[in-house]
C-alpha cells in the first residue's frame, strides 16, 4: 500500500502548509516549499477516505471528481459532528465570528473555534481577515446570520470563484480598506441594538498573500484546474503558491495549474518519478464550471 493524502493542513502558527499523509495506521504531515519540485501519480481506485480519523468499513470506491473524497454514510457521520451543519449546540468552546475577504465585491461572514487560531481562514482561502467578536457557540451562529443578512454577504464561497480572482489582487491596502468598511457596517449594527451578547474585537485587518506565497509569484496566473485524478495520472511542477486546499504548480509550457487537494484524498500516491513534468488527468480552464460539494 502506498502512502494515501488526507489533507492540507495549515498550522495555528505563521508556518506555511503541510501535506498529511495516511499508510495503515501510521501518519505523518510532509511541509511545503515554495519554489521546490512537487509531484505525483495516482495508481488503482479511488477510496473513501473515512471520517472522524476512522477509515471507511467497506473502503467505497468514490467519483474523482469529489472534493468530499467519502461514500454517503461516512459523508453522513462527519457531518454528525460539524459545527458548521449545527450538529453540536452545546458545544462549550468559545467562538470567533469573523470576515474574510477573497478578492474585490468576495466577502464572507462565518465563525470558528477560538482555539483554532487563523489556521481555519488559512484553510478557507482567505486572503485578508479580521475578527468581529467572540463568545459562546449559539451567540456566534446568531451573529453570524444577523451580518450576514444585514451586510448582503454570503456564509459560503465556492472554490473556483475564489481562485479566479487570487491572480488579481489589488494592492494590500485597498483589499484591507474594503474589509475595513464592512467592520464599521457591522459595528454601527451592533451598537444599533444588533447581536451584543458577543465581546466585540478591535478591527485588525491580518493579511495572507505572503504566507500563500501569492506576493511572490510573478508572471501569468492560474489557467487550469484539476478536476479529478485517474488511474496512472501524473501531476509535476514547482510549488509556486498555495491557498486554501489549493497548490499553484508551474507545470512549464501547460503554465500554472491549480491543484485541489481535496481531489487527493482517498488516491494511493507515489513518486511521479525522475524527470516528470507537467499534467496528464483532466483539468478545466480556472474561472470555468467546477463541481462543489464540501462547505466554504
Amino acid at each position: 500500500m502506498d502512502w494515501q493524502c488526507t489533507d492540507l493542513r495549515w498550522p495555528e502558527d505563521s508556518g506555511g502548509p503541510a501535506l498529511g499523509w495516511r499508510k495503515g495506521r501510521r501518519t505523518r504531515a510532509s511541509a511545503l516549499a515554495y519554489g521546490t519540485e512537487f509531484g505525483f501519480r495516482a495508481a488503482g481506485e479511488r477510496r473513501c477516505s473515512g471520517a472522524r480519523d476512522n477509515a471507511c468499513p467497506v473502503a467505497a470506491v468514490v467519483p474523482a471528481s469529489s472534493t468530499g473524497g467519502r461514500c454517503p454514510e461516512c459523508g453522513r457521520l462527519d457531518r454528525a459532528h460539524s459545527v458548521a451543519a449545527d450538529t453540536i449546540p452545546d458545544d462549550p468552546r468559545t467562538y470567533r465570528v469573523y470576515l474574510a475577504w477573497f478578492g474585490p465585491g468576495m466577502v464572507k461572514v462565518g465563525i470558528t473555534a477560538e482555539e483554532r487560531g487563523e489556521a481555519r481562514l488559512r484553510e478557507q482561502g482567505a486572503v485578508v481577515f479580521s475578527w468581529l467578536g467572540r463568545g459562546p457557540l449559539m451567540a456566534a451562529r446568531q451573529a453570524e446570520e444577523v451580518l450576514r443578512a444585514a451586510l448582503g454577504v454570503p456564509d459560503r464561497i465556492a472554490y473556483a470563484r475564489k481562485r479566479a480572482v487570487r491572480a488579481d489582487l489589488p494592492e494590500p491596502a485597498e483589499r484591507a480598506a474594503e474589509l475595513a468598511e464592512l467592520y464599521g457596517k457591522a459595528a454601527v449594527l451592533e451598537g444599533g441594538g444588533g447581536p451584543a451578547v458577543l465581546e466585540r474585537l478591535p478591527f485588525a485587518a491580518v493579511d495572507h498573500a505572503g504566507i500563500f506565497g501569492l506576493e511572490a509569484a510573478s508572471g501569468p496566473g492560474p489557467v487550469r484546474a484539476v478536476t479529478g485524478l485517474a488511474d496512472g495520472g501524473t501531476v509535476a511542477g514547482r510549488l509556486v503558491a498555495a491557498a486554501g486546499p489549493d497548490l499553484h504548480l508551474d507545470t512549464g509550457a501547460q503554465g500554472i495549474v491549480v491543484v485541489d487537494t481535496r481531489l487527493m484524498t482517498g488516491w494511493s500516491l507515489a513518486a511521479a518519478g525522475a524527470g516528470a513534468a507537467g499534467v496528464s488527468v483532466p483539468t478545466v480552464a480556472v474561472g470555468g464550471a467546477a463541481a462543489q460539494d464540501g462547505l466554504f
